[in-house]
């Protein structure tokens, strides 16, 4: 109560001298983020205040997101499931839902080899108006009941403001899309809905600016936001992107949010979705996206992208090895700090 009473008086100053406190809990401390104009906290002796152990002044745009608010790495709970505990966490699963027998067999599929995660779009944003567009609301209502099935939690995305309160009925977890990540108002939309979300990198965002997207949703009282590294668009034209794995260093060392990596989108071709998975834990990352289709050569979206049943257990099991070793070496490749 005591320290609940302190907090309370530091929130007081900061507020009277016309700026916004932002508070986050800790397990060991309570921080309070300042924002608006420095100037005015000139008039606020902050170091003086009761229950204050020290004040840091943060330069980026970012504060929420910023490790330089927040130095300890955010462990996000989705449903149970840690991610960014140290163990990496696998969201697998089709492209879209195209039927409940496709989503069902795939969810089987996805847990059997060790996902946390079942992944599927029942709102498909396509480049082509032509293209298929998901199942929407039916789709949902698959999602949610393979997750009863399976025990898998599920991750899809959402489109508009609109649908933003029938997504989160159904899903333990809301993705914004790399088309939408500068999509400001649904930002701030997901960021009041209460549910964790997963943010894409948009298709030729900077860092600086996939952060400040995840700020949006913050700001709105959501500190539940997981990052997703799914390639950036570049001249190269191999590959359907270039897969920025430098970004999960990068990420570690400018924010403290947890980052994992999509190398399904980032290459746009199975056959390099293995490697690219394994680097990507390598590097650091805290979970995989990965596109499993029960067969890939019907899928309705993405089937050259999107791993068989045999490629995925294989896929699977190189992971599990890897993360292994590593933690057997103690191989910790975060750049923090």
């Amino acid at each position: 109560m005591q320290r609940q009473n302190k907090s309370k008086g530091v929130i007081e100053a900061i507020n009277e001298a016309g700026l916004e406190a932002k508070v986050m809990e800790g397990s060991q401390q309570k921080i309070v983020g300042v924002i608006g104009d420095k100037t005015r906290l000139a008039a606020v002796p902050v170091d003086a205040l009761p229950g204050v152990e020290t004040s840091i002044s943060i330069s980026k745009s970012y504060k929420l997101a910023s490790r330089e608010f927040h130095p300890q790495s955010s462990i996000i709970d989705v449903a149970g499931v840690k991610i960014g505990d140290g163990t990496p966490v696998v969201m697998a699963g089709p492209c879209a839902v195209e039927s409940k027998e496709q989503l069902f067999e795939a969810a089987d599929i996805v847990k059997a080899a060790g996902a946390q995660f079942l992944r599927g779009g029942a709102y498909k944003p396509r480049t082509s108006p032509y293209s298929f567009q998901g199942l929407e609301d039916e789709g949902l209502k698959y999602l949610a009941e393979a997750r009863e099935r399976t025990g898998l939690r599920v991750v899809t995305e959402v489109t508009t403001v609109e649908a933003i309160e029938g997504v989160a009925k159904y899903a333990d977890m809301l993705q914004v899309g790399a088309r939408n990540m500068q999509n400001f108002g649904l930002l701030k939309e997901v960021g009041k809905c209460g549910k964790p979300v997963l943010l894409k990198r948009g298709l030729a965002a900077t860092i600086d600016e996939w952060l400040n997207a995840a700020e949006y949703i913050m700001n709105e009282g959501n500190p539940n936001v997981v990052l997703c590294e799914r390639g950036i668009r570049t001249y190269e034209t191999y590959t359907r992107n270039t897969l920025d794995l430098s970004a999960v260093a990068a990420v570690k060392h400018l924010s403290h949010l947890p980052i994992i990596v999509d190398p399904s989108h980032g290459t746009g071709k199975w056959r390099m979705v293995k490697p690219m998975a394994f680097a990507a834990i390598a590097a650091g990352a805290d979970g995989l996206m990965i596109e499993v289709h029960p067969n890939p050569a019907k899928a309705l979206s993405d089937g050259p992208q999107s791993l068989t049943p045999e490629n995925y257990r294989e896929v699977m099991s190189g992971i599990k090895k890897l993360s292994a070793f590593m933690k057997e070496e103690n191989i910790v490749p975060m750049t923090i700090g």
